[in-house]
């Protein structure tokens, strides 16, 4: 909305819930989000990246791994200063509706989206005190409205519309370490912290004000499951057998158990993302993705930076800017739905494994010597926004066959660091 409005457009947003700038308390999922450098770079096109990193964000360096004794593992993130960064959606929901306000964006709250007509195209809305209907007509319309979107539910009743959902066995619970006395930070502040546990894992993020919200993802049925964990007894047995060295430090443990809901994931699939040239979906609205890579919100929001590329390359041509921009953007939306799955396997199972950790450190390392023969993955995603998501999965794939030839040299663990493994990966990068 920031971006049109900037261009001259007149821009109105509905939206069903409530002004969260009035509440008292937050409203909606606490879940924090992990902004990086393709979020980053849509938020500069609009002058918000540099407020927001020093306002709102903690940086967070590396992955800190937490066994089940309490003993800790490190994994950098990137190279040196790279962080991804650890920002409030509740902080940053609000700071982006003051930003689009200020540019002249009318926002109207509770407000249901009822039925859309995409020829016209208007849609009707319901005040959700009152129950009123208001037809609203307009030029175009972008369905920004979440996973279980009113506009493409339209959609989906046209002709060769695609679609799929598919929720996933997990899911996930907030949970809070507080601070301490002081308002300190009881565990490292610049970190991602991750207890992996193979079929669960919990992470926390910190908050400014010296807690960290903590995520159980967790199976929803089995005999280690949240349906197996019902009731507070069980759930604190459960935790000081597999997170002893965190439980002590979640003071409403029982209360937040109790309390806060385990919520579902679902992974959303469609194609095509616009219609007549007047319609468009944006963000999960039309690509929903498990959280695993922190990239939800980034590949929302680099769904602007290309519609604005657009906007700038074809002016008012919006047959042309929809197509063009559902065409590119497909491929790399799939890609990245990808890798967070693959990513929650990562978290879970292997940031723990002496084997993932040591290719980790040799790929760093080699990366380190020759930064234009190899890229790891994690910052092809997370640091270099001018790789599609869709590159970065082909180049991991060929990355994962070289490093699987290389830690199955005879041992590798000894030798890892010797001229013989750095040269067995140069000829192998450059056979590809």
């Amino acid at each position: 909305s920031v971006y049109l409005a900037k261009k001259g457009h007149d821009v109105e947003i509905y939206e069903r819930r409530s002004d969260p700038r009035l509440a008292t308390q937050d409203l909606g999922r606490s879940i924090n989000l992990a902004l990086s450098d393709r979020g980053l770079r849509a938020l500069a096109g609009v002058n918000l990246a540099e407020k927001i990193k020093t306002e709102y964000a903690i940086p967070m360096y590396r992955r800190v791994m937490h066994d089940k004794q309490g003993n800790l593992t490190y994994q950098p993130y990137g190279k040196e200063n790279q962080a991804i960064n650890s920002v409030s959606r509740s902080k940053l929901n609000q700071m982006l509706m003051d930003e689009a306000e200020e540019n002249g964006v009318k926002i109207k709250f509770g407000q249901k989206c009822s039925t859309v007509n995409l020829k016209e195209p208007h849609v009707v809305f319901e005040d959700c005190q009152t129950g009123e209907l208001e037809r609203v007509g307009a030029n175009l319309i972008f369905g920004a409205d979440g996973a279980f979107s009113g506009v493409r539910t339209a959609m989906q009743k046209t002709d060769r519309f695609n679609y799929s959902q598919k929720f996933i066995d997990h899911g996930y619970k907030e949970l809070t370490i507080q601070s301490g006395p002081n308002g300190e930070f009881l565990i490292e502040r610049e970190a991602l912290h991750i207890w992996p546990r193979g079929s669960h894992m919990l992470i926390a993020l910190p908050n400014p004000d010296g807690s960290f919200t903590c995520t159980l993802f967790f199976p929803f049925e089995g005999n280690s499951s949240f349906s197996s964990l019902d009731t507070n007894e069980k759930a604190r047995r459960f935790f000081e057998e597999e997170f002893s060295d965190v439980l002590p430090l979640m003071k409403d443990f029982d209360k937040e158990w109790e309390q806060n809901p385990a919520s579902s994931m679902v992974i959303i699939s469609c194609y095509p993302w616009t219609r007549n040239g007047k319609v468009a979906l944006i963000g999960d609205s039309s690509h929903a993705i498990v959280p695993f890579y922190g990239q939800g919100m980034n590949s929302g929001f680099e769904d602007c930076t290309v519609l604005n590329e657009l906007i700038e390359k074809h002016g008012d041509n919006w047959d042309l800017i929809f197509r063009e921009y559902e065409q590119s953007r497909k491929p790399d939306t799939d890609a990245i739905s990808e890798l967070a799955l693959r990513n929650f396997v990562e978290m879970r199972d292997l940031t723990g494994d002496p084997d993932f950790l040591l290719r980790k450190k040799i790929e760093r390392k080699f990366s380190d010597k020759y930064p234009q023969k190899w890229v790891p993955l994690y910052s092809l995603v997370t640091f270099s926004d001018h790789v599609r998501y869709s590159e970065a999965l082909d180049l991991g794939k060929k990355q994962d066959k070289i490093m699987e030839q290389i830690m199955s040299l005879p041992n590798i663990h000894e030798k890892w660091d010797t001229e013989e493994v750095e040269e067995a990966m140069l000829n192998l990068v450059e056979s590809q």
